[in-house]
């Protein structure tokens, strides 16, 4: 993207759950999963990451896919400046990264534990927390992992409400109108 390119600040859009993409490994065999809460995060901060992954498993054969880019240039004004003049001058990029995200998957001959280490390395020097995830874990919606359960238990209504509670001209009136609806195509 050109560094000329501005936006309109606004406010942010990141994803903050509510669905399951981006949260399983796709390529690789293992990951580096986004745990605590959504985030921007700057473009050296992801290469500081990805080098420490590098340095870990230097020597060994393996690809890393980088499952996020920073495509979001970020503008500033310095410290004392005094307030309007514009948005300010471009400063870096960025990447705004949701909930559960995963970042950095790892395919190779690798053992499962310097796998571990390694993106233990990478999330110290990336701001947030991080879980390791592998290949075939269930997917995420927000924090709430969905081994067995699906998506429509999670939308559902958070009290289930017991058919003899419900007043009576309610349920005359829903099912009068189900059983019309159910007839007439019969006819």
């Amino acid at each position: 993207m050109p560094e000329k390119k501005r936006s309109r600040k606004g406010r942010p859009r990141v994803p903050t759950g509510g669905s399951a993409r981006g949260t399983t490994i796709v390529w690789g065999d293992y990951g580096l999963r986004m745990c605590d809460h959504h985030r921007r995060v700057s473009a050296s901060q992801l290469k500081n990451g990805e080098d420490a992954i590098k340095v870990r498993l230097k020597g060994m054969r393996y690809r890393l896919y980088k499952r996020v880019c920073a495509s979001i240039g970020v503008y500033s004004s310095g410290n004392e400046v005094r307030m309007g003049k514009g948005k300010g001058s471009f400063d870096h990029w960025a990447s705004r990264i949701a909930v559960s995200k995963v970042i950095f998957e790892l395919k190779g001959d690798i053992h499962e534990q310097v796998a571990r280490d390694a993106f233990r390395l990478a999330g110290n020097k990336m701001p947030g927390m991080y879980e390791f995830v592998k290949k075939g874990d269930p997917p995420v919606v927000g924090i709430t992992k969905l081994d067995g359960v699906t998506m429509e238990e999670l939308k559902r209504p958070r009290r289930k409400i017991p058919l003899g509670s419900i007043p009576a001209g309610l349920i005359s009136e829903t099912t009068s109108t189900t059983v019309s609806t159910s007839t007439s195509p019969e006819a």
